[in-house]
């Protein structure tokens, strides 16, 4: 590492470490790196000089050894989720199949709008050698490799071909992950030959710097011209989305609501804005939604989106709101606040909706829109109420369902640990019935629906909280099916003393798309284990002893009381503790709150349930909004 006039000779990959350490951020008065540091798997395309400059930074930026390329990816996501988007991690593989395990992992934080930096090994730029080991050829372009996949899921992608190449390349890819209007996954690609090249890298490219996360203000004719809509609105509703936690503006939101006397409804990323007792937040809306919230959005004449990205499951297909209702859009991504011909607010949720406040004076709602909305509120708690007992109202013991179980957990938890769950049954079980006890405390993937998230992600979950709330539990909620899928991160929590309580819910296979299946007029078929080809046992595997080799304690739980029992002792244990529930995959599922989803269904089969299913679902698109 010679220097010169002005100057410093690195290799390639020892200059972007040592400009990664070099970055900061301040969150809440302290001053830390903004890369908290990463997970790496090494192979022969990342680790004699990738590998040799993250050692000489090992206490800058610590180095998290992961099991799976995807499931660390998924780790450092939820890391970034956890931190407000305010920090990342990076993820780094070897050249090839470690490279592309993480494709997934990027399509998870570009779905939701989350940063990661990902550092792929790369074939030699020389070209020398080729073809490598782990070299993917395409005959008539040369240039192209496995990393270019990587284009459709990410924010920002490049190859590194020279080492001068990073003093521009590498403050972009930090600059897009940190923009709350772009912020998502950032990759490199780090050919072979190319990491340890040497350059005279000027000194100011390594002076610390510290960053700000932007927040945009206003247009003050944009807050004029939606104050006007919601000053005319007679049934408005606030249909709050995960960018209301990422600008921070939960208790904002919360005073906004109640000084306007307008609904909250939250999107499935937004779980968790309001806590449950907020007079005005009647649940969750769309697809996987609550009576009480859906009855409030198909009612409303005014819409007001804030921070949210309209997904399907939130709009119910666009079904879900009146075709007249008008939307105003406050969001800091300009393709998200135009979309169906919404007013957009392009800005920050929190300094819009104090601009808001202001512009919108004393308008409050209709007294008799605001009864409307605590009563379905108070109607929707009396199902939850039931639903998640295990004893019907004639006495008899239920079958064990993911909403007891659900009940349970929200029952016993603190109020500010962490729930983690995704894909399967659990988003729409969790969205529905969770009570949140604490704004900032849920994360339910449902943006990419990604299986094997839970537990990767609870791993990274844990490393962020345990930086500023190390007293407080990361509870993971997963199905047998992602279990099976993903679970090596249970070692990853032992090995690094990141404790989580993981609660693995057993119905015997895939049984919510079984559900799906059946519920359209399809045949039983390859989801249930029991409905697969050559099944000898369908439920053959010793979950706990299987989480006992992986280094956790665990136990099994037959019943609501022996789960409640679990749980309190899962709480008191210093290591990752796994409790294994069976659910019926029949009986129990949330049959209220749901909106009309659009689905592919075939126009003609041979079975007659399928047509009619088909005819059923079509129905519901006399509802649906025009797609502009």
């Amino acid at each position: 590492m010679k220097e010169g006039s002005g100057t410093i000779r690195l290799t390639m990959t020892q200059a972007l470490v040592k400009h990664l350490a070099a970055q900061f951020i301040e969150i809440g008065g302290e001053r830390v790196r903004l890369c908290a540091g990463g997970f790496a798997i090494f192979g022969h395309g990342n680790v004699i000089c990738l590998g040799e400059a993250l050692h000489a930074h090992r206490e800058a930026l610590p180095v998290w050894r992961g099991q799976n390329e995807q499931s660390m990816a998924m780790a450092a996501v939820a890391y970034a989720k956890q931190k407000l988007r305010k920090r990342f991690m990076f993820a780094t593989a070897s050249a090839g199949p470690g490279t592309t395990n993480m494709l997934t992992s990027a399509a998870i934080a570009h779905t939701n709008r989350l940063p990661v930096l990902l550092l792929c090994g790369d074939a030699y730029v020389t070209r020398l050698p080729d073809p490598v080991l782990q070299q993917v050829e395409h005959f008539g372009d040369p240039t192209y490799g496995v990393n270019d996949a990587f284009k459709a899921v990410t924010r920002f992608w490049d190859r590194i071909a020279h080492p001068a190449q990073i003093l521009h390349s590498l403050p972009n890819a930090i600059a897009t992950m940190i923009d709350p209007a772009d912020c998502g996954p950032a990759f490199l690609g780090l050919p072979q030959d190319v990491q340890g090249w040497a350059y005279d890298y000027p000194l100011e490219f390594f002076e610390e710097r510290v960053h700000r996360v932007r927040r945009p203000s206003p247009d003050p004719r944009d807050i004029a011209d939606a104050a006007r809509m919601l000053a005319g609105a007679e049934r408005p509703v606030i249909v709050a989305g995960g960018g209301v936690q990422y600008s921070e503006a939960t208790a904002e939101l919360a005073a906004f609501a109640e000084a306007h006397g307008i609904p909250v409804v939250e999107t499935i990323a937004g779980r968790a804005n309001l806590a449950h007792g907020e007079r005005l937040n009647v649940g969750p809306v769309g697809v996987t939604g609550s009576n009480s919230a859906n009855a409030i959005a198909e009612r409303a004449d005014v819409i007001l989106a804030i921070g949210t990205r309209l997904q399907d499951f939130t709009t119910g297909s666009w079904s879900a709101f009146a075709r007249e209702a008008r939307i105003v859009a406050i969001n800091v991504a300009r393709f998200d606040a135009t979309k169906h011909l919404s007013l957009p607010v392009v800005a920050d949720a929190k300094l819009a909706l104090l601009a808001l406040t202001q512009a919108l004076s004393d308008y409050r709602a209709p007294r008799q829109w605001i009864d409307y909305a605590e009563a379905q509120k108070r109607s929707w708690d009396a199902y939850v109420d039931d639903n998640v007992s295990g004893v019907a109202a004639d006495g008899a013991n239920r079958p064990m369902s993911y909403a007891q179980v659900i009940g349970a957990v929200n029952a016993l938890c603190d109020d500010r640990d962490r729930i983690v769950a995704a894909a399967g049954g659990l988003p729409a079980e969790v969205a529905a019935n969770w009570r949140t006890k604490s704004p900032g405390t849920v994360d339910i993937e449902f943006g990419f629906s990604c299986m094997g998230y839970e537990i990767a992600g609870g791993w990274g979950a844990r490393i962020a909280q345990a930086e500023s709330e190390p007293e407080r539990d990361t509870i993971v909620l997963v199905g047998d099916g992602s279990y099976l899928m993903l679970n090596s991160d249970i070692y990853s929590s032992v090995l690094t003393d990141k404790k989580l309580i993981v609660i693995l819910c057993d119905n015997g296979g895939f049984a919510v798309i079984h559900k799906l299946q059946v519920g359209t007029g399809n045949a039983p078929y390859n989801n249930l284990i029991k409905d697969c080809r050559d099944v000898a046992e369908p439920f053959a595997v010793d979950f706990v002893a299987h989480a006992r080799a992986l280094g956790a304690e665990a136990e099994t739980a037959a019943s609501p009381v022996d789960l409640r029992e679990a749980f309190l002792r899962a709480k008191a244990a210093k290591h990752t503790y796994l409790i294994s529930v069976k659910v019926d995959p029949y009986e129990g599922w949330t049959t209220e709150g749901h909106a009309w989803w659009e689905i592919g269904g075939p126009e003609v089969s041979e079975r007659a349930e399928v047509t009619a299913a088909k005819r059923s679902s079509e129905r519901g698109r006399a509802a649906q909004r025009a797609g502009v």
